[in-house]
């Protein structure tokens, strides 16, 4: 009993060593400001001193520890992947590896979505069992990735290759119309009799996936289950997730030997009782990984509300667009750095997905009567030419710095702050990210273990902190 206490006072001990001996480096300071004029830009570094902190004060406390993050990047969708295609191979390489690579210069993205079947930013509709009007496929007998090997699958593949654990979330639109109630792509619910089969038409896909050597991590058993007004787009309610995840696909992953996490829900913070349905019904909860949100809607606390009734479950940000701005109008960064990114990572999610990685310079390809016009990516690709837009640099910002195995740990604020979150890396690093939306600048200063340093952020502006 001695040795194992004189064994933790000593990795205690060790523990703080390191710590203070950051707190003695520089911290390097990594803007972007809503002028466009610096973007991911490292500043001059600043010294900790011991001159005590006065006004607002930020205070890192790494005594305290919350969830592990897995990653940060956007959604992979077919068009964003259609655009790719279209580059040259050198500069679709070279793009690629700066986005997915570690390197200096790269931004380390380290998580993708990718949707099953079409999303309704696609040039035009498919799953992956098409079948004429009034014929149905129950043996799945026509599935097919045929349609994702045109483009997803070979960008997939490409990026793997640059970075082999990269995570990967899927996420449908909808099943195979002939599957649903009003056997159209558009709304509908999927109907009680092929819950069996879609369940299958999951572990094939998966299989397939695998196939190709893509590890899809975890799944969302529905885009936007809330929303029947995307094309592609599919209807179901709390309990009836929890019926299909419960009785059907979590036996038929498990039955299949896949190891792929079932994450719940995928939609909006105003309804959070829609994933403590499915946590707490006796056969989904037990399958079930966690929940997954978006931000159109309601207030991102709601995260912190499902992790409070179930903190075994985990938390995950699964989309939010952050749109594209006027070139002479200030970059509007600061806000979903500060709602999205910060918000998030503050009420426990484990990544950040934004939507979506490209769009053409009209916002396309998207799916007619029911895509979405105003959806501009987070690049916006024409070719080989590239443009680098808001949402690059609101992801970039944490993806270049906060690896997966950070864990968030303990951060507060005295007498007004900006908005900000704080982390460890795997490597003993402190990253801090901060963010000012409003409308003057903003002096404060940072404290950690007995040292300050005093800093100052432009109205619009976002930083990103790191010693």
């Amino acid at each position: 009993m001695r040795f194992k206490i004189t064994q933790k006072l000593l990795i205690l001990t060790l523990s703080l060593s390191a710590a203070t001996i950051n707190a003695q480096k520089p911290a390097q300071m990594w803007l972007t400001t809503s002028d466009g004029a610096t973007l991911l830009h490292r500043e001059a570094d600043l010294k900790w001193t011991r001159t005590p902190a006065t006004g607002a004060t930020i205070s890192i406390d790494d005594s305290k520890h919350f969830q592990t993050i897995d990653g940060f990047g956007h959604a992979l969708t077919g068009g964003s992947a259609q655009l790719l295609m279209k580059m040259t191979p050198g500069a679709r390489s070279t793009l690629l590896h700066e986005l997915f690579g570690k390197r200096d210069g790269q931004i380390g993205m380290s998580y993708l979505r990718v949707s099953v079947g079409a999303s309704d930013m696609n040039a035009y509709v498919y799953t992956y069992d098409d079948m004429p009007a009034g014929e149905t496929d129950p043996e799945l007998k026509h599935f097919t990735l045929a349609e994702d090997e045109k483009d997803v699958i070979p960008v997939l593949k490409e990026i793997l290759a640059i970075n082999p654990k990269i995570r990967i979330l899927a996420s449908p639109w909808t099943a195979p119309s002939w599957m649903k109630t009003n056997e159209n792509v558009k709304g509908g619910a999927l109907k009680k009799e092929y819950y069996p089969v879609y369940a299958q038409y999951w572990v094939k896909y998966l299989q397939g996936m695998k196939a190709h050597g893509i590890t899809i991590d975890a799944l969302t058993v529905q885009n936007e289950p809330e929303n029947p007004k995307n094309t592609p787009s599919l209807v179901m309610t709390a309990d009836e997730e929890a019926e299909f995840i419960g009785q059907h696909l979590g036996p038929a992953l498990h039955a299949a030997g896949l190891q792929t996490r079932i994450i719940a829900f995928d939609h909006n913070c105003d309804h959070p009782n829609y994933p403590e349905t499915v946590l707490k019904d006796p056969k989904s909860g037990p399958v079930t990984d966690g929940s997954g949100f978006h931000l159109y809607l309601g207030d991102i606390s709601a995260m912190t509300q499902v992790h409070d009734a179930f903190p075994q479950k985990n938390i995950y940000f699964t989309e939010q667009m952050v749109v594209a701005y006027k070139a002479k109008e200030p970059m509007p960064i600061a806000r979903p750095f500060a709602r999205v990114v910060i918000g998030a990572l503050n009420n426990w999610s484990r990544n950040v997905l934004l939507w979506n990685l490209a769009a053409d310079p009209q916002n396309g390809p998207h799916t007619n009567n029911g895509g979405c016009p105003m959806c501009s990516g987070s690049l916006t690709l024409d070719g080989d030419k590239v443009t680098r837009l808001v949402a690059h640099y609101t992801a970039a910002h944490a993806s270049k710095f906060v690896p997966p195995g950070s864990v968030r740990i303990g951060s507060s604020c005295e007498r007004s702050c900006p908005a900000e979150v704080a982390l460890r890396t795997p490597k003993g690093k402190y990253v801090l990210l901060v963010s000012n939306p409003d409308a003057e600048a903003r002096e404060f200063s940072v404290r950690f273990h007995g040292k300050t340093f005093h800093t100052s952020l432009a109205a619009g502006a976002i930083t990103t902190y790191v010693w």
